[in-house]
């Protein structure tokens, strides 16, 4: 089975790694991501005005080509997820925007398409159960801490991602896995995000509470979806330890790379020397690689 995929501008520079580990493992289960053809960028935010039409087309225009493709969009990185789905909830519910956009991109679309994260299709569409029967090498004993950040969730009402006080979604597939989900507060916690550009110190200081969250509940290792959240929390741990001398380096994944150490690919292709802190100590302590 086939799923209509938009990649996204991060996934093509980088995040490789995410990009690359995702289509490996979709192999291995069962489907193939199709890539959108001629695809553009999302636009990065959604409008912060709710006036703002000219922010809506890049979206609008990605959701229209896709319908005409198929009719169930997936998508990894977080903030295009929040983007794209965002917009077609809009175009579903706005008949006067949704008019104002079509006539702008010169496209006919009426927000009838399907939006999926990857990590829904795992659960949804192929289901955890059958995740579990295809790992090779069960995660046994690796404390891994899922963090959700922002955009997957809020707002709560427009992504209905998961329940939006304690979700689970995230934890049930690394418990597929055979690793120990580790709950920890700070897990819907937002990154800092583009403060990383304008006030790098405020996304540094985000980054230590989520970090020193997850280990104070004895993580060994935090589990993304977010390529923002990810240079944050793991490419900003430098200095994290330059302003917080207690603070201990943890390794930072993306979600499908450790799907694709559990399902038995080789290391050598998930990417690892991107991550900032190697995580192939702890893969090797654990008996993993």
């Amino acid at each position: 089975m086939d799923y209509l995929y938009f990649p996204g501008c991060t996934l093509y520079t980088k995040a490789k790694n995410l990009d690359q580990t995702a289509r490996d493992c979709s192999r291995l289960l069962g489907f193939e991501l199709k890539e959108l053809p001629n695809w553009t960028c999302c636009g990065a935010t959604f409008p912060l005005a709710t006036d703002n039409i000219m922010a809506l087309l890049p979206p609008s225009r990605i959701l229209a080509r896709a319908r005409q493709e198929g009719t169930i969009l997936t998508t990894l990185c977080a903030i295009c997820f929040n983007v794209i789905k965002r917009t077609n909830r809009l175009i579903q519910n706005d008949g006067e925007k949704r008019e104002k956009v079509n006539n702008f991109i010169e496209l006919n679309y009426e927000g009838d398409l399907k939006i999926l994260h990857y990590l829904e299709i795992l659960k949804q569409e192929i289901g955890y159960s059958q995740v579990k029967e295809r790992i090779r090498r069960p995660l046994t004993g690796l404390k891994a801490a899922a963090y959700y950040g922002c955009m997957l969730l809020r707002p709560f009402d427009e992504m209905g991602f998961d329940d939006k006080e304690r979700p689970t979604l995230f934890e049930e597939f690394l418990e597929s896995m055979g690793a120990v989900a580790v709950d920890f507060p700070y897990k819907i916690e937002c990154c800092g995000s583009f403060q990383s550009v304008g006030s790098p110190e405020v996304a540094t200081e985000c980054s230590y509470k989520i970090l020193g969250s997850a280990v104070k509940n004895r993580a060994e290792v935090v589990v993304t979806t977010c390529p923002l959240c990810t240079f944050n929390i793991d490419h900003k741990q430098a200095e994290i330890k330059q302003s917080h001398l207690d603070f201990n380096p943890i390794p930072v994944l993306y979600f499908t790379q450790l799907l694709g150490i559990a399902m038995g690919l080789d290391y050598q292709s998930l990417g690892f020397e991107q991550n900032y802190v190697d995580p192939l100590p702890l893969f090797k302590k654990k008996g993993l690689i």
